[in-house]
């Protein structure tokens, strides 16, 4: 249930019958010819309206900005400092706490925003041990990525706008995906792209990292519906005994 559309006395309701908040964070920024600069966001939406609607829990508003420093230079990409980030999070995980929330669970579909999440995690870890943090990115779909990609991958695991992002989107939000517009490119990464700062622009025309020709929705099913499948395994797993607790 989406808790911008609740009254605050429903919500306090629904806290005492399952205390868990599921927050979709993801970015803007650019991702190619075909995909909106909001592709983060759609994707973390689709994944955690899933997700809240198999536990029965509560479903934040998507948090729409992130760490963007590699596509900073490409307009119209906004990057948010992770000292922010680190802030904000916790802001967010502390009120959700006096609310009665036993579970805070992030669904990050940009990856830029790790770092910020983990730190976050952190803190509220010190200062509310009675609250447990989740945060999830695509979790248990290595394998069927694997078994699934027909393009070859980039080095390092490096993905963007491509076969497999591409794939997301055709699944989870298909009305803003222009394949009409896919192109495929590989770009020679730097030797030392992996130890040191170096900004997308400068190896990249257009942002695409891999082939976004060979998308496909049923790609993007298999895996995402995998990740949410990890997803609500891993969140039953950790929260049926307190949530039993909290009913009694």
């Amino acid at each position: 249930m989406e808790i911008q559309k609740l009254t605050y006395l429903e919500v306090q309701e629904r806290i005492k019958k399952t205390p868990m908040a599921i927050l979709p964070m993801g970015a803007v920024e650019a991702h190619g010819p075909h995909l909106p600069v909001g592709t983060d966001n759609y994707l973390a939406e689709g994944m955690a309206k899933k997700v809240a609607e198999k536990l029965d829990a509560l479903l934040l508003p998507t948090f729409s900005y992130g760490q963007v420093w590699s596509l900073r230079n490409v307009p119209p990409s906004i990057n948010v400092s992770n000292t922010h980030l680190i802030g904000v999070l916790t802001d967010i995980g502390k009120s959700l706490y006096k609310a009665g929330i036993c579970y805070f669970v992030i669904i990050n579909c940009h990856v830029g925003n790790m770092v910020a999440i983990k730190e976050a995690a952190r803190k509220l870890y010190d200062e509310h041990r009675d609250m447990k943090v989740f945060y999830f990115m695509y979790p248990g779909t290595a394998e069927i990525i694997e078994e699934i990609r027909e393009s070859k991958p980039m080095p390092g695991g490096y993905f963007h706008a491509c076969e497999i992002e591409t794939s997301y989107m055709l699944y989870l939000a298909p009305e803003y995906v222009q394949m009409d517009k896919a192109v495929d490119e590989f770009p020679d990464l730097p030797e030392d792209f992996q130890y040191t700062p170096t900004p997308w622009d400068q190896i990249t025309d257009t942002v695409v990292l891999g082939s976004a020709t060979l998308a496909t929705r049923e790609k993007g099913q298999k895996i995402i519906d995998k990740a949410i499948d990890t997803i609500v395994n891993i969140l039953k797993k950790h929260t049926q005994k307190k949530i039993r607790e909290v009913l009694q």
